[in-house]
């Protein structure tokens, strides 16, 4: 997960383009990192084409998709994958070093059911990834722009919302989740207005953290130090 490398949305919900020199402050990769991207992405990870997917041939099956934007070092998308071999996992992620570990994490674990891209969420969302695709979508922990003259850059925005849904299947989750309340708060005020979705928590705000989302070491500090926690999930209704 990761807080820095997720799409920013202007205020019309549409993708900032970055500037070309966030790929010099992103780090050098190690190299174990380095190696995985040799040698490991040829097998895991998914070039940006623009083209149409197609998740079956993808993954060599048919089973559930979990889709997540922003996994950062890619520790807990791992252990995701692990943890529901039943289940196929796409990983978007800019920060090269980011996938690099979260490829050898994935060979460390013997992970098989994940695949990667090193892209824009919204162009791979836009773009790769047919309607009705994918049956659970993960934004864990997306840069919060918690100065208020920065809070149209927060990707959850109507209508990178509605870009979304069609990509859901029916029934299909919106899983969010942010260590900042007055994110959380926007996010909730998004999602409850947005057409085609309703929420999941039975007190009409947010839910208890599933089991199926582990604890980071950064939220675990956060726990000791007192810092909420608050995830959101939403279905997609039509």
């Amino acid at each position: 997960m990761t807080d820095s490398n997720q799409p920013e949305m202007t205020e019309a919900g549409q993708l900032m383009r970055r500037i070309r020199s966030f790929v010099r402050r992103e780090g050098r990769l190690t190299k174990g990192q380095e190696r995985a991207l040799t040698q490991l992405w040829p097998v895991m990870g998914v070039e940006f084409s623009g083209d149409m997917l197609d998740l079956a041939a993808l993954f060599g099956r048919e089973a559930p998709v979990v889709l997540e934007i922003g996994f950062g070092m890619g520790a807990s998308l791992v252990e995701m994958a692990q943890a529901a071999p039943e289940k196929n996992f796409i990983g978007i992620e800019v920060h090269r070093p980011g996938v690099g570990a979260c490829l050898s994490a994935a060979e460390e674990a013997g992970v098989t059911n994940l695949r990667l891209f090193c892209h824009d969420a919204v162009e791979v969302l836009e773009q790769m990834l047919p309607e009705q695709s994918i049956d659970t979508l993960q934004l864990f922990f997306p840069d919060p722009w918690h100065k208020s003259r920065h809070h149209k850059r927060r990707i959850v925005q109507p209508a990178f919302v509605q870009m979304l849904r069609p990509r859901l299947k029916i029934d299909g989750l919106f899983h969010m989740a942010t260590d900042w309340q007055n994110y959380a708060e926007h996010m909730l005020e998004v999602m409850q207005a947005a057409p085609g979705f309703a929420n999941t928590s039975d007190f009409g705000d947010y839910v208890p953290r599933p089991d199926s989302r582990p604890l980071t070491k950064f939220e675990r500090r956060g726990h000791r130090l007192g810092h909420g926690v608050w995830d959101l999930v939403f279905k997609r209704t039509n």
